[in-house]
């Protein structure tokens, strides 16, 4: 990239244990509303919130490549994945300040992360280095001063591991996901 040209990048991250169709949905959707000129999906190593995932990281990676692939202005981020351990989003906002040039970058995250948002790890930092876009979810209310990203897809990647609803799974990659959950659950 050339580091003259100022960007507008973006940030989706998640766990994606396993990608389903909400996330296609929050990702066109994005691109849609926010003028970017990429659009980062990062994939955890583990997310800090949590102590555990189904899926191996480097899994989850290979499956969101397969299914935005067909997409230029996306790119799937190894970043954290290559930290091998839980990684905060402001390490992975100050290592893409560090690689591009960026003139604004927005970080997307569902409505059910604004409770804890606060105690993000340097979340005053965050605040000032990104601007939040909220995925409506739940019913939980969204601050007027927040993006609101409004998507209709009733659907986590818990249910879906739960469920296994064909119809939430990415086709590009449903065989993968299909057989990889149903051998972890046998």
């Amino acid at each position: 990239m050339n580091k003259n040209i100022k960007l507008n990048l973006a940030i989706f991250g998640g766990s994606f244990d396993p990608p389903h169709i909400g996330h296609i949905k929050i990702v066109r959707k994005s691109l849609e509303i926010l003028p970017v000129d990429k659009l980062f999906i990062v994939p955890t190593y583990l997310n800090p919130f949590k102590n555990s995932f189904h899926a191996p990281a480097e899994t989850r990676y290979k499956w969101m490549k397969k299914i935005f692939e067909e997409n230029k202005k996306v790119e799937i981020l190894d970043y954290e994945i290559k930290q091998k351990r839980a990684v905060a989003t402001i390490e992975t906002v100050k290592y893409l300040y560090k690689n591009y040039n960026i003139n604004k970058l927005y970080v997307i995250i569902g409505a059910d992360n604004i409770k804890k948002l606060k105690q993000w790890q340097d979340f005053d930092t965050l605040q000032q280095l990104a601007t939040f876009v909220v995925v409506a979810r739940d019913d939980i209310n969204i601050s007027k001063n927040l993006i609101n990203l409004e998507i209709s897809a009733n659907i986590s990647s818990t249910k879906l591991r739960e469920s296994m609803d064909e119809r939430y799974i990415p086709s590009s990659v449903k065989q993968e996901i299909i057989s990889f959950y149903k051998e972890k659950n046998e």
